[in-house]
């Protein structure tokens, strides 16, 4: 039995470092060992497992003796399967020690750690140290966090002017107290992200292409785990986290540039509930209050329609677990804004409508969608603002802000939400009774370009690092590329001036998210579309390729 133990191990151990084991197809094996290994090679071939129960390797030993067992044996042959049983519990063993992503573990501790705590105080330094290993501290913060949104944020030291920034989930506010002013900002959505804020920063780990640990540290007082997190189509940074609270202290970033940041809480502790006193709002003596977004709170949809001067279309039924929070006019009074809120407060909605001002016009970045056979607009998160939505860049840049926007019988909606596209979908399907089409099917992206681009993955995936480092982020944008190869298409020595194409002159016909297809106007170009996709990374910070295009 022991030689079949250390056999099993020898296979794993091979197999891990990607080299044919030299038992693989050994005739010599008895059919017991063979199957273990046709087992074993089955669950190795999947890049990364994902093993949903803590009781996995248990169930594992059971299915493959519960296979095993098909064929009922002889009295001779119970020796046999008493070894082939306990090497079936090793095998569940050695896969769970040597197959199983022990990070995955820490990225799931980190998670559940961060369940379990209510609110939570902290100091939060932020550094910049350059390629020699100098280090310049540039701000310092004290920090108050709690799971509904709800922040203080105190600038203790740093450029920043001396000032706190707060939201309580009704009002937000910022007190600049050497202008001596208080700007009022609306709570939601709320475009403010401080540094290295616990729920952000494990959800971006919880999402990256891999995570592994490189070694142990000792931060502010506090023993951790040092882990290397690769993003997706990225650069790999480290964070640290504490051994025994399973949360973070520390992060720092890739070297771009000869420049990378380090945010570290020199203090952390958590609480029950933020106090009140902190994120009650109160205007010190002699401030001036300016309200950047104002907007009229009405008690119900009736008084928004008399100040409206046109009726609007009234939800059928709200989605589940979601209430009508508040009601009110925006844009001097030409939209109507309704508010929803989760019951536990942590995700909220808001819809808007009003009277639609010209044509429909989607953000250039947009998923292109169909609600009721109109064009929908659907950006995931909000890149752009248009239309409705347009104004003060509420909305854009918000990594965790979803919206879906259209026009229909002369009106134009929006829906802006923290939730994901799914979940905004099935709102928006719920408020009004239609057909919501929100990705293109795959056969609208069969269509194959009738001359193929060819690309160096090698040169996207640094085109990929150096958008990631804040350069070229035109490539971000579909019609921008588009518009640079068909320009280049037209001047291959050089565009000197203005692009011979207008941005203008390039309209998205499809997008999926990932595959989009353009259309080129104008009779300067002998190209009629554009193929494009992302190549590197399939989400909003990936960036467009041409793949091909037609020509006239």
């Amino acid at each position: 039995m022991k030689r079949d133990i250390d056999k099993l191990s020898s296979y794993i151990d091979s197999l891990n470092d990607e080299k044919k084991p030299k038992a693989h197809k050994n005739f010599n094996e008895s059919p017991e060992i063979e199957k273990l290994m046709d087992t074993v090679r089955k669950v190795r071939s999947l890049k990364e497992p994902v093993f949903p129960e803590g009781d996995y390797s248990k169930k594992l030993a059971g299915k493959v003796l519960g296979q095993l067992s098909d064929k009922k044996p002889g009295r001779k042959k119970r020796g046999i399967w008493a070894a082939a049983a306990a090497a079936v519990v090793i095998l569940a063993l050695l896969l769970n020690f040597a197959l199983y992503p022990k990070n995955t573990d820490i990225v799931f501790a980190m998670e559940q750690a961060f369940k379990e705590i209510k609110a939570y105080h902290g100091i939060i330094e932020i550094i910049e140290k350059n390629a020699e290993g100098k280090e310049t501290v540039q701000k310092v913060r004290e920090v108050w966090a709690d799971k509904n949104g709800r922040y203080y944020v105190k600038e203790l030291e740093g450029s920043e002017t001396v000032m706190i920034t707060a939201n309580n989930g009704e009002k937000k506010w910022q007190m600049r107290f050497d202008e001596g002013k208080v700007f009022i900002f609306p709570s939601f959505p709320d475009p403010y992200q401080f540094t290295f804020e616990l729920g952000n920063e494990i959800d971006r780990i919880k999402n990256a292409a891999e995570v592994k640990t490189i070694g142990e540290d000792r931060v502010s007082y506090r023993e951790a785990a040092v882990l290397e997190v690769t993003p997706e189509g990225g650069e790999p940074y480290r964070i640290w986290v504490d051994k025994e609270t399973k949360l973070l202290l520390k992060r720092e970033s890739a070297m771009l540039n000869a420049i990378q940041y380090v945010a570290v809480y020199t203090s952390i502790d958590y609480h029950d509930v933020l106090p009140e006193e902190l994120i009650a709002y109160n205007i010190p003596e002699g401030f001036e209050e300016i309200d950047k977004n104002p907007e009229q709170l009405v008690s119900n949809m009736e008084e928004a329609e008399e100040m409206l001067g046109f009726s609007f279309k009234i939800p059928n039924e709200i989605l589940k677990g979601y209430k009508l929070d508040s009601v009110s006019v925006i844009k001097d009074g030409k939209s109507a804004k309704l508010n929803y809120i989760s019951r536990d407060k942590e995700n909220r909605v808001i819809v808007f409508q009003g009277k639609a001002e010209g044509e429909f016009n989607p953000a250039s970045s947009a998923i292109l969608g169909e609600i009721d056979g109109n064009i929908a607009e659907i950006q995931s998160p909000v890149r752009e603002e248009y239309g409705i939505i347009s104004g003060g860049g509420i909305y854009s840049g918000i990594t965790d802000i979803t919206s879906i926007r259209w026009q229909e019988d002369g009106l134009e909606f929006a829906v802006v939400g923290n939730l994901s596209l799914n979940d905004l979908a099935s709102f928006v399907k719920n408020l009004w009774d239609g057909t919501v089409v929100l990705l293109p099917e795959d056969e609208e992206f069969l269509d194959k370009p009738q001359i193929e681009v060819p690309v160096d993955l090698n040169i996207e995936e640094n085109e990929q690092k150096s958008v990631d480092a804040g350069h070229s982020p035109w490539k971000l944008d579909p019609v921008y590329v588009a518009q640079v190869f068909v320009s280049l298409e037209i001047s291959p020595e050089g565009i000197v001036g203005n692009y011979p194409v207008n941005y203008e002159d390039i309209k998205v016909i499809k997008n999926n998210g990932i595959e989009a297809v353009l259309e080129v106007s104008g009779d300067v170009s002998n190209i009629s579309k554009v193929y494009l996709k992302k190549l590197i990374r399939q989400d909003s910070t990936g960036i467009w390729t041409v793949v091909g295009y037609d020509p006239l």
